[in-house]
């Protein structure tokens, strides 16, 4: 785009054109995903979820290891609660953007998302990296034992195992708890590697999946923040678009 055509636009479409350009011209690129794209479907954030009933619990009653041995029934139906709630939405123009941009470039683009809600796989992006898990699958809260066998698992709040009693936990990453090991591995892989990344709908101050972007600068790659209003990761961008996930993201990936 020359100098001209630049100085007839706002600010705003010449951020997005120059943003549409460096993904255009990127051979990698990296997307970090946070609760601004989710929300834009209606899910309300974790914290934001907490009323009515569930207002009485404080997050980490919800979401450590200790609240949930201490009330495993409470903390699997407040789960159960939670999944309700994804299913009754649907990804996203921003979701759909990033899953059609992946099938028209196959290997050019890394998904990892802080989201637990699966609409990115649901939109149809495959092998999108859960750093913080997946809300809709289970596994053992204790190590488990050759007689634990999720499918076999007797039904209760939560499910356990019929023989040691070992429980079923969401699969999500828990106060206290580290990420995914290989999942967050592979992603700082893809961060240290690509020549762009869009970090999407996150303020930028969950560590350290919020990280990745620093990996990407320090490795030389472009950043691009796409949020609504200013992140904790701002200081690192090369370009920042003030603008929804829904309502940035198929305009950047158009190409």
């Amino acid at each position: 785009m020359t100098n001209e055509e630049l100085a007839g636009q706002t600010e705003q479409e010449q951020s997005l054109a120059v943003a549409a350009e460096w993904v255009a011209a990127a051979k990698k690129i990296v997307v970090l995903t946070g609760a601004g794209i989710s929300a834009e479907s209606g899910i309300p954030t974790f914290r934001d979820a907490q009323t009515g009933f569930w207002a009485q619990y404080k997050p980490e009653d919800m979401a450590s290891e200790k609240g949930y041995r201490t009330n495993p029934a409470m903390v699997w139906r407040w789960y159960e609660y939670r999944r309700e709630l994804v299913a009754k939405v649907d990804p996203n123009a921003g979701h759909l953007a990033l899953a059609e941009f992946e099938k028209r470039h196959p290997g050019a683009i890394t998904l990892a998302t802080q989201n637990v809600d699966g609409l990115h796989q649901r939109a149809g992006s495959s092998d999108v990296l859960c750093l913080h898990g997946d809300l809709n699958t289970q596994k053992w809260l204790d190590t488990p034992r050759d007689c634990c066998y999720i499918e076999h698992a007797q039904a209760g709040d939560p499910p356990s195992c019929d023989v040691c009693g070992n429980m079923l936990r969401p699969a999500v990453v828990w106060f206290g708890e580290a990420l995914p090991y290989k999942v967050f591995g592979r992603a700082q892989d893809a961060a240290s590697e690509c020549d762009l990344m869009l970090v999407v709908g996150t303020a930028g101050a969950v560590y350290p999946a919020a990280g990745l972007a620093n990996v990407a600068k320090r490795c030389g790659a472009k950043v691009v923040i796409v949020n609504p209003a200013p992140s904790g990761l701002d200081d690192v961008a090369d370009l920042k678009i003030r603008g929804t996930a829904a309502a940035v993201l198929p305009r950047i990936l158009a190409s």
